[in-house]
């Protein structure tokens, strides 16, 4: 099995025998992992964090986006990146969310690089061969801080998702996202 992860349309390949732990990714057990995976039709990356009230109130979307897809193959994966979030406190957050996604801590930030990720909540879409197709916004529920609608317009990643099972191109790849800044360094 090897490792794939993308950088921006090129397709990086590394042995799983500890690449990973090089880049700092790692579950909350600490065990080097490779989330985006060659045997499904797409990954989900979705970005949150301990401390940012928007990517809590997409929760439930998550969890709806996710059983959804899961029946088609997709994985979905819960990606922390901010410097000095702690397991522990990683992990008292994604249980009290209930969001039931394989958790990693992005350490290094090296999935957020790749997946052009700078705020939590956002999503990214990989296909299985680890092209980045799709980074952004979950919905555009938010449209600026402290400015929501009660229910979104649009849904980019159910679009993009539904745009890369079906083989077709993405026809928005990248939507910006409004959320919490992913804190590079730590504090």
């Amino acid at each position: 099995m090897r490792a794939w992860l993308a950088v921006t349309g090129l397709v990086l390949s590394a042995p799983s025998t500890g690449a990973e732990a090089q880049i700092g990714v790692h579950d909350l057990a600490g065990r080097a992992v490779s989330p985006v995976d060659a045997a499904a039709p797409a990954t989900v990356l979705l970005f949150t964090a301990v401390e940012c009230p928007i990517s809590d109130r997409y929760a439930p979307a998550v969890r709806r986006l996710a059983e959804r897809y899961r029946a088609k193959g997709v994985r979905f994966w819960l990606v922390y990146p901010n410097a000095g979030e702690l397991p522990a406190a990683v992990k008292k957050h994604a249980d009290a969310f209930s969001y039931g996604l394989p958790v990693v801590l992005d350490t290094a930030r090296s999935l957020a690089n790749q997946a052009q990720a700078a705020v939590t909540p956002e999503a990214a879409v990989f296909d299985r061969e680890g092209h980045l197709r799709y980074h952004g916004r979950i919905d555009d529920r938010y449209s600026d801080f402290g400015v929501d609608r009660p229910v979104p317009t649009t849904h980019d990643l159910d679009d993009a998702l539904a745009a890369v099972l079906d083989g077709r191109p993405v026809v928005r790849p990248h939507a910006p996202a409004v959320g919490c800044a992913i804190v590079r360094q730590q504090p």
